[in-house]
């Protein structure tokens, strides 16, 4: 291949990119504009608040709890190296409420939720569902997309909560139970070490981690191809994407809370 063919296949994978970027932008402000204007439908909304908060907690809870377990016990198998073995309990808090809980929240809302909206979208779509409420008058964006956007950003945070402390429990159970830490100490250093600021992080990050996870599985779930590979492909693009926005999103985020 000539350096000049490269340079345009360079270009037109730029070009793509870009537009593509574009194109979710304008979906992002498209669906912010629906969330604050009539009409709201609220039934659609309740149903994806239990959706995406309720049903998700069991999957929340087993993956925080399994997490600060195994947190717990690197830490100290790390420490004892240096004959740190006592900063367990503030590590597993830390990295728990900074970066773990917030993180694999987001990456579990994306396996579960994000692939599920995009399936569901893009089957309606399919079906002719999403012409038939055009056609009633009803638009898809304030009917399907708001609601589940809305219910995205206001619940993923409470999960994200719930997710931490749960994880800082498991990593109490294992340092109490198997590392023979006491149990009244080990909860007053992680109470005494984290700060406001770090719980304000985790929760920003979980309203940003779910509204990414809903805005890709709307956005993917519309733009899908019609027949049943459309919908296949809609739902892997819609998880892939909001996984790799969640880790970008996590980056930046850490970055502005905590840079020094």
């Amino acid at each position: 291949m000539s350096p000049l063919a490269l340079l345009a296949r360079i270009g037109r994978l730029v070009l793509h990119m870009l537009a593509v970027v574009g194109r979710v932008a304008l979906f992002g402000l498209s669906t912010l504009s629906h969330m604050i204007r009539p009409p709201f439908y609220g039934k659609e909304t309740l149903q994806a608040l239990l959706h995406i908060g309720w049903l998700s907690l069991p999957v929340v809870g087993l993956t925080a709890i399994f997490t600060g377990g195994a947190l717990a016990l690197q830490i100290y198998a790390g420490g004892a190296r240096f004959n740190a073995e006592a900063v367990v309990p503030q590590i597993v808090a830390i990295g728990m409420v900074r970066e773990l809980g917030p993180v694999l929240v987001g990456l579990m809302i994306a396996a579960r939720v994000t692939s599920s909206i995009a399936a569901e979208i893009a089957t309606m779509k399919v079906t002719e569902q999403i012409d038939a409420l055009v056609t009633l008058s009803t638009n898809p964006m304030q009917y399907l997309v708001a609601p589940r956007v809305l219910a995205a950003f206001l619940t993923v945070p409470l999960l994200v909560g719930i997710g931490d402390i749960i994880g800082i429990a498991g990593g109490y159970a294992v340092a109490v139970h198997n590392l023979d830490f006491n149990a009244a100490a080990y909860l007053k250093n992680t109470v005494d070490f984290l700060e406001t600021l770090d719980i304000v992080s985790s929760l920003v990050k979980g309203a940003a981690f779910g509204t990414i996870a809903a805005l890709m599985g709307c956005y993917y779930g519309m733009q899908s191809g019609r027949g049943a590979q459309g919908v296949g492909s809609a739902t892997k693009g819609s998880v892939e994407a909001a996984a790799i926005l969640i880790l970008a999103a996590n980056f930046l985020l850490t970055g502005v809370f905590f840079s020094v």
